[in-house]
């Protein structure tokens, strides 16, 4: 896998972006380490910095497929890949932290995993994005062959929900933000529903979804208080429609996924896909 370059061996902005956005999470985690900026314990600190960074190249994974078709953007593709091996790389990391936080006692590690729910949860989607991480090379590809090959990685729709719930149980009180990657999950999955039902993924389609998205997103939140901290529900629905307080998961959801979809409206009148435009060139002809 050449990490700049396309197979026809010409240089590749997607895939060179992608791998910088990879690796300046960890060259920042390790600047703050060496000047010690992580507080008292910073193995937890780089711990929940590891797994946060695991969780969003995972859904920026993702989120490759629709932005592709929004913006009708092929070669975005290139960069799914490496994104994939990041959110890969950082779990690990974000395990082998934890081991080290252990004082390196895998026994103490297995009986945590095995003892604590969010932690075999985890483990769990850990052993899956292992399994993708290693069938992501064009040689494992050939010989899987491409719909087996594809088959595989659609699993990564059931490890992104096992790895949100572990960032959820473990955040305990503050679930701001595992909140709002849940509702950035819903958004994907909604693209994923449009695509499976074959309705063309418009602006107009993506804005509706980004809507619906911020709604579960508000209703999810108030769930998760109302049932495991005793909070009273409609406290937290007025929190989501009090800008004072702060922007809200669903606000944030809504509003990123309105504003992609009003990126993409705007582009596709600038250059219009190239389907529309060969039928608008035939029309004019």
């Amino acid at each position: 896998m050449n990490l700049f370059h396309e197979k026809s061996g010409r240089f590749s902005p997607e895939k060179t972006v992608a791998f910088l956005a990879a690796i300046l999470p960890v060259l920042w985690l390790a600047v703050d380490a060496a000047m010690g900026n992580l507080g008292a314990r910073p193995l937890m600190a780089a711990i929940h910095f590891t797994g946060l960074f695991a969780v969003r190249f995972l859904l920026l994974s993702l989120a490759v497929t629709p932005v592709r078709r929004l913006f009708d953007w092929p070669k975005l593709v290139l960069a799914r890949r490496c994104l994939g091996v990041a959110a890969f790389g950082y779990a690990a990391l974000h395990l082998a932290l934890y081991v080290a936080d252990q004082g390196f006692n895998l026994a103490t590690v297995g009986r945590e995993i095995v003892l604590r729910f969010y932690l075999a949860i985890g483990a769990i989607a850990l052993v899956f994005l292992l399994i993708l991480a290693s069938t992501s090379f064009d040689r494992v590809i050939r010989r899987m062959g491409g719909r087996r090959w594809l088959l595989l990685h659609r699993s990564v729709y059931l490890v992104a929900p096992l790895a949100l719930a572990h960032f959820l149980i473990q955040s305990k009180l503050d679930v701001t933000e595992p909140i709002m990657m849940m509702g950035f999950l819903i958004l994907l999955f909604g693209y994923r529903l449009v695509q499976r039902v074959r309705v063309e993924l418009t602006a107009a389609v993506a804005g509706g979804l980004a809507l619906i998205a911020g709604l579960l997103t508000a209703l999810g939140e108030i769930a998760w208080y109302g049932l495991a901290t005793g909070v009273d529900p409609w406290l937290v629905a007025e929190a989501n429609l009090t800008p004072g307080l702060g922007i809200s998961p669903a606000l944030w959801v809504a509003g990123s996924g309105l504003g992609v979809a009003g990126a993409a409206a705007v582009w596709r009148r600038l250059r219009p896909p190239r389907d529309k435009a060969v039928r608008l060139k035939a029309r004019s002809a």
